[in-house]
């Protein structure tokens, strides 16, 4: 029997960078959304585990041994293997979680096929701090290093959403590194909408010091006219979510034309 999970793209509408820890991680405060599009996975049971990637940016992934996904197979225990193909659409490097939400889409496979141990949640901690975000796949607020969840007012599920990356790879180490170690304070309070419009991503100015076209496109997008837009976790991804479709479909062949070696997805909120 074959299985697939979508590894949907995570997108930040807010991410507040409150202080570096002793241990280099940060503490933040996020807010977690996803897309209903990203990578692809197939999985089906074997007798060991087995990947293969392709898609527009497998040859990102050199080792195919020593990636997200096989690092997730490696974290939770199961009877069987499984043999997983991945198909790779999302930027690496990009500020979307990628490799965290392929671990996130594993998880799930698991769930589906053999169930989660107790302590999944650790055990995807481990992983990456945004894991466990991952694999619930939906609005949510994140604290400490981004393991502490909790769930947050208002709706955006279904409202269109567009993803534009200069084709720019950008270390999130190095973002963090360059962050000014300002705390600008925490979010605001309020419902979602209120949150997205009056908090921030801290790490912006970081990331356009390291890659000046992140500021391009993020003058671009919102020059579409998007209900709201914003630089997504450390870039160099850039998102604007639309009141319509139509008006996703006119910005996207907008910034096509004006950029066409930009990088987009479209897709909806989950």
């Amino acid at each position: 029997m074959n299985f697939t999970e979508i590894a949907f793209a995570k997108i930040n509408l807010a991410l507040h960078v409150r202080r570096k820890r002793e241990d280099g991680y940060h503490e933040i405060e996020t807010v977690f959304a996803f897309v209903d599009a990203g990578d692809v996975l197939h999985a089906e049971p074997a007798e060991r585990d087995r990947l293969s990637i392709h898609g527009e940016f497998g040859r990102a992934l050199e080792d195919p041994f020593g990636n997200s996904v096989t690092e997730a197979l490696g974290a939770l225990p199961r009877p069987t293997g499984l043999a997983i193909t991945l198909e790779k659409n999302l930027p690496v490097a990009a500020g979307l979680g990628g490799g965290s939400a392929d671990a996130g889409a594993v998880f799930r496979l698991i769930e589906r096929i053999h169930g989660l141990p107790e302590d999944w949640r650790e055990r995807a901690a481990a992983l990456g701090a945004d894991v466990p975000a991952c694999v619930a796949s939906v609005t949510c607020i994140g604290r400490g290093i981004g393991t502490e969840l909790e769930p947050v007012e208002g709706e955006f599920s279904g409202m269109p959403v567009l993803l534009v990356n200069p084709r720019v790879t950008l270390s999130t180490a190095a973002v963090y590194g360059a962050w000014d170690g300002v705390d600008r304070g925490p979010l605001p309070q309020g419902d979602l909408t209120m949150v997205a419009w009056q908090g921030r991503n801290d790490l912006e100015q970081a990331a356009i010091g390291l890659c000046p076209e992140i500021a391009v496109v993020l003058k671009e997008v919102r020059d579409t006219q998007p209900w709201f837009a914003r630089m997504s976790g450390s870039g160099a991804t850039c998102f604007g979510l639309f009141e319509t479709e139509e008006r996703l479909l006119e910005a996207r062949r907008r910034l096509a034309a004006a950029h066409p070696g930009w990088w987009q997805m479209q897709g909806k909120l989950r």
